[in-house]
Formats: structure tokens, C-alpha cells, sequence
């Protein structure tokens, strides 16, 4: 059984519609779609979103420059990686731009660089050239369900050591379930100290409830997209995480009401529709058909569809 965490809680969500919406096939957001996307998470009051992608640096932070000429409040995030020959120079130039970014370190044993002590040294070092050009540097892990825990524990505790103000754990490939999650989350949250993130994937549907356990084992923040926008079968919809936690008596400062507007621009801007069974955003979500439900339709619903701008629907045919 899980351990709910307190329900006064407060959660800080990152979105990375920006970022990982872009590794969706056949998806290409112009610079004013990406600043309208951007300007709706404001008025939303999304905390963070993360905007620059290790691979596209140098391009992204071009984007980032006419993001802060806009003067909105949202902070900006991105990612570099820690073992790229151009990390130094990408880490310089994000300084200067971003509130804060993550140098990942892949921690499977299939990616370069491969030996265990190699990944270490070569993230500590990294880390130490980043924290002498901005306070706010995290650290994130792909793949960290497909690794040792004592490997896992053993890195994220000397990048905490060396100043890393975040740690972040990746479900790279969406294979984790929520039990794995929790005692992942929990293990590392009671050897480490600083905030721990946690990235899901849903190749498997288990990306939403993968980050509810990752908040009642602990974890201070999350990974989202809205409509769950990422590549192969997407990561953890922001609207599905925010009205869940919201639900459970998690705090985020988020407004739900923008919740809805949200999922629709993104869904015009992507091409990418969602399904009228979506939770939380689908058209069909405060529709009552069955006669047995018409009485009493609340009974039927898990959250009072106002609070995401719906009007409950009785179907007559």
C-alpha cells in the first residue's frame, strides 16, 4: 500500500510541451506558436516550463531570448548534455538566458559514456564549470528504471554533494509501474537531501499514476506536457496531473480553469487531436448517456466538471 504524503503539500510542475512536444513525429511548433503555448502557461500560472532540448541548445535559446523580450513571469528551463564535447560552451550561453537547466547523464549502462566511474567524474566536473555560472543547476538521469539502485543512489548523492540544486529521474522508456516508482522515489528521497523531480513516459499508460506515486513517496516536482504531448506514446498530461493532485489536496497555484483552453490550443497548434474519451479534457467527459446515471450524474463524475470550465451534458437520444 502507498503512503499518501501530506495534503497540504506543495508540487512544483514543469511543463515540456515545448520540448518534448518537438520529438512527436510530423510536429513542428513555429516561433509564434511557441510563444502563444507559452503565454497561455503564464496565464495559467505554470511555474516552470522547459523550453531548450540538449540536442537543439544554440536554436533553442534563440526562441528563449524572444521568450524573455515578452517580460512574462514563467521561469524557463532547459537541458545540456553533461558529456557533449560542446557542453562548456552550450552551458555559457544557457547561463545567460535561462532560469535554470539540468546537465543529464544517461545512467543505463548501454549509453555513452559507458563505465560507472566515467559517468560520474565527467558529471561532477560539468557540474562544478556550471554551479561557477548559475546557482540554479540540477541534474537529471535517463533511463533511471533501467539501472542499479546503489549506482543511482551513488551518483545522484555526489552530484547533491557537489551543489546540484535538483535531481531529476527519468522512466526513459515507460516501463516502470507505480509500485517501482514509489520505492524508487521513497529509497532516494531518504538518502538524499534537495528537491527530487520525477519524467514519465507512457508507453505502457502509466505515466500519470507513475507520477502520483512518485508525489506520495515524496518527490517535490513533476514532468508534464500538456495532453501529454511527447514522443512515442507521450509523458504525463499536465491536466491529468494538476486536477488529480489538485483532487487529493496538493497545492500547485496552478488554474484549473485555464486547464481546458490549454489542452485546445495545444491540440490546434500540434494537428495532433485528442480523443473525446480523454481524461479530464475530452468532450465527452461530462456527457451522461446511461439512463441509470440521469438521476444523479455527480454521482458519476470524479471531479465537478466546472472547475475545468465543462458544463455537465444529460444525453437524450
Amino acid at each position: 500500500m502507498f503512503e499518501k504524503g501530506s495534503p497540504s503539500k506543495r508540487i512544483i510542475i514543469k511543463d515540456a510541451t515545448l520540448r518534448e512536444g518537438l520529438d512527436v513525429p510530423d510536429i513542428h511548433f513555429s516561433c509564434e506558436q511557441k510563444l502563444n503555448i507559452a503565454e497561455l502557461m503564464d496565464q495559467a500560472k505554470v511555474p516552470e516550463i522547459e523550453v531548450v532540448a540538449p540536442g537543439n541548445v544554440s536554436q533553442d535559446l534563440e526562441f528563449v531570448k524572444k521568450l524573455k523580450a515578452r517580460g512574462l513571469s514563467i521561469r524557463t528551463s532547459g537541458l545540456v548534455y553533461s558529456f557533449n564535447s560542446q557542453a562548456r560552451e552550450e552551458i555559457k550561453e544557457a547561463s545567460k538566458y535561462l532560469n535554470r537547466f539540468d546537465l543529464l547523464m544517461p545512467v543505463s549502462p548501454k549509453r555513452k559514456p559507458y563505465e560507472r566511474a566515467d559517468k560520474i567524474s565527467l558529471l561532477l566536473d560539468i557540474l562544478v564549470f556550471s554551479l561557477h555560472r548559475s546557482p540554479e543547476v540540477g541534474v537529471g538521469f535517463p533511463h533511471a528504471g533501467q539501472t542499479e539502485i546503489g549506482f543511482l543512489l551513488s551518483i545522484s548523492a555526489e552530484a547533491v554533494r557537489q551543489g546540484a540544486k535538483r535531481v531529476t529521474l527519468y522512466d526513459t522508456n515507460g516501463s516502470l509501474d507505480p509500485f517501482e516508482v514509489y520505492h524508487l522515489i521513497k529509497e532516494l528521497k531518504e538518502a538524499l537531501e534537495g528537491p527530487l523531480f520525477f519524467h514519465g513516459h507512457n508507453d505502457l499508460g502509466m505515466a500519470t499514476a507513475n507520477s502520483l506515486a512518485a508525489v506520495y513517496a515524496g518527490a517535490e516536482g513533476l514532468d508534464v506536457t500538456v495532453n501529454g504531448l511527447g514522443d512515442r506514446a507521450g509523458n504525463a498530461s499536465l491536466e491529468q496531473i494538476v486536477l488529480g493532485l489538485h483532487l487529493k489536496g496538493f497545492e500547485m497555484g496552478i488554474n484549473l480553469q485555464n486547464l481546458k483552453r490549454l489542452s485546445e490550443i495545444v491540440e490546434k497548434e500540434s494537428g495532433l487531436r485528442i480523443s473525446k474519451l480523454a481524461p479530464v479534457v475530452g468532450e465527452y467527459i461530462s456527457v451522461h448517456k446511461s439512463p441509470g446515471h440521469l438521476e444523479c450524474p455527480e454521482l458519476f463524475e470524479a471531479f465537478d466538471p466546472h472547475l475545468v470550465g465543462f458544463e455537465r451534458k444529460l444525453y437524450r437520444e
